[in-house]
């Protein structure tokens, strides 16, 4: 009897409330967090210091780095954008399969690059460059998601499915009207506009960063602020209401917040459709908690680390930074594949 209690009061010793069930959850939470940061800091170190050989934080050396910095930024950037929107709109949804994509975003992007060279020739790139018309693209991606789930999560409507069969049927909309006018470009506007049209890393509009990281960061604190929130909208729209918060109003507010960074990570660098699933993929699986407050982070450094990691391999490697994109989309398609066949269903 005695033995029986010890083994009932050992156990309870090793349970606890919070976002961790057992101690060892909590310890293998900062095991975690402090192998993705190592990671993170050796993919940094890597792409300002591979091939640099002055010494280490010499004039010479910070000269090298710092034509290199712009790539690290960018990266930090797409890899907060993507990790912070797709972890938002997959509890929105209460959905681990869906990402952002499915509004529409990258579709909007890829129309509104292949409108400009259509209606005005390979001029029509370059005058989608610059901050005043970086924006003007932006805003349009949010105007338009923000209308769509305004009108169909309002009034008679109400219902997130329809919302999300509708982003799928107007992204499906958009990319065939984009084939259409690509299908009558010339071959030398189809290349120039084929390029664009490719996410990537290095073409990335940097001259914009200085007015992208604010609304970045503003955003990406605004959703790490409403952490609390998300963990009661992932419980369903019943409990949310019930424990005494609008679920229609946080919903609204974090679709908002998630067109904001997909509008700003899109038009920086370009569709990249599976990456935030595969970054939201892995923190699920490394944290096994619930609470968005860790699930964040974790999903942020995974992003950097895989991002910063297949950079420096490809550049360096195989000479061939520019594929970046195809390489992470490929190992994302595939992980995606997994997960639904695991799964059995959307």
């Amino acid at each position: 009897m005695s033995e029986t209690l010890t083994r009932s009061g050992a156990a309870a010793d090793t349970r606890r409330t919070g976002p961790f069930a057992t101690t060892s959850g909590r310890r293998r939470y900062a095991v975690v967090l402090g192998v993705l940061v190592v990671l993170a800091l050796l993919a940094t170190y890597g792409i300002l210091g591979y091939g640099n050989k002055a010494d280490f934080m010499s004039r010479q050396w910070v000269t090298i780095a710092g034509l290199r910095i712009e790539t690290v930024v960018v990266i930090l950037v797409v890899a907060f954008c993507q990790s912070f929107a797709t972890v938002s709109f997959q509890t929105a949804t209460q959905n681990r399969i869906l990402t952002p994509s499915i509004m529409g975003f990258e579709s909007m992007y890829v129309a509104i690059q292949t409108a400009a060279v259509f209606f005005l020739g390979i001029s029509g790139v370059t005058l989608l460059d610059g901050p005043a018309r970086f924006f003007l693209q932006s805003g349009i991606m949010v105007l338009m998601a923000v209308l769509l789930y305004s009108w169909l999560l309002s009034g008679r409507f109400g219902n997130l499915h329809i919302m999300l069969l509708v982003g799928v049927v107007i992204g499906g909309g958009l990319g065939s009207l984009s084939t259409f006018m690509q299908r009558l470009l010339e071959p030398n506007e189809f290349d120039v506009l084929s390029a664009r049209l490719l996410g990537s890393i290095s073409n990335a509009s940097t001259e914009n960063l200085p007015y992208v990281i604010p609304v970045c960061l503003v955003t990406g604190v605004a959703i790490w602020l409403r952490s609390r929130r998300m963990n009661l909208m992932a419980l369903g729209r019943d409990a949310t209401n019930n424990l005494g918060l609008n679920h229609r109003r946080e919903l609204m507010t974090t679709l908002l917040l998630v067109s904001i960074m997909m509008a700003m990570t899109t038009s920086l660098v370009g569709p990249m459709t599976f990456l935030g699933f595969l970054v939201a993929t892995l923190a699920y699986s490394l944290t096994d908690t619930y609470d968005h407050r860790l699930v964040l982070p974790v999903a942020f450094l995974a992003g950097y680390t895989v991002l910063a990691l297949a950079y420096f391999v490809l550049r360096n490697v195989f000479y061939a930074g520019g594929a970046v994109t195809i390489i992470v989309e490929l190992v994302g398609g595939i992980v995606f594949l997994t997960v639904l066949l695991r799964k059995g269903r959307l």
